[in-house]
């Protein structure tokens, strides 16, 4: 289900008809994981790296007991709210992606609180990428699936979510994925997925990758 946020968003966008890449951000483009364990660090808080998801993960460190869900949802709100004008590129990520704007529509799909919505675009902006910013609730499928109707071109998905690359795999099944994971100790969670087109943990392999795909 699309939020009306979300859905009021894509209707304003407009696309040129080029190959359209559709990007992921927290973990794919700007570093998620490292500045969110500093913000848990200086609250007493660590992320153990057991699985994939959030949720157990983050724990107490005098008791290493994890917090109850609706309490990381709570803090993760107020790492959005905090943080994210402060983030910092993943190395290659932001001139991978302004090469590949040269032969494609770019469209940043983000799921964060959307009131963070303009911080993320203040954000990509101060680091140079000039792309729409949509913000998104819940599963990311239902977007991707508009986006690629807006184009007749080939379309690209790049993020770290196994979630939301099924997600868009069930939704839009003619889009190209790309499984991006950056962080090793989550990476080794995730199972492989055999309709993804590439899984990789660096934009030296994916950005050749996507220029194939759109060429």
């Amino acid at each position: 289900m699309m939020s009306d946020t979300t859905r009021t968003q894509l209707a304003a966008l407009a696309l040129s008809g080029r190959p359209l890449v559709i990007c992921d951000v927290d973990e794919v483009v700007l570093h998620f994981t490292r500045d969110l364990e500093a913000f848990l660090g200086a609250r007493e808080f660590y992320l153990e790296p057991a699985s994939f998801a959030l949720t157990g993960n983050v724990r107490r460190i005098d008791t290493s007991e994890p917090l109850e869900g609706r309490h990381v949802a709570a803090l993760i709100d107020l790492f959005f709210t905090e943080r994210t004008l402060h983030m910092r590129p993943i190395d290659g990520a932001i001139q991978a992606l302004l090469d590949i704007g040269e032969q494609a529509d770019v469209v940043m799909l983000t799921n964060l609180p959307h009131e963070a919505g303009d911080d993320r675009r203040s954000n990509l902006a101060k680091h140079g990428l000039p792309y729409p910013v949509i913000t998104n609730s819940g599963a990311k499928g239902p977007a991707i699936r508009t986006l690629a109707s807006m184009t007749g071109a080939p379309a690209v998905f790049i993020d770290d979510s196994p979630s939301f690359i099924a997600s868009a795999y069930e939704h839009a099944p003619s889009v190209h994925l790309i499984h991006f994971l950056h962080d090793q100790r989550f990476a080794c969670h995730a199972e492989p997925m055999n309709f993804v087109s590439l899984r990789t943990a660096t934009w030296n392999e994916a950005k050749p990758h996507v220029l194939k795909l759109i060429g």
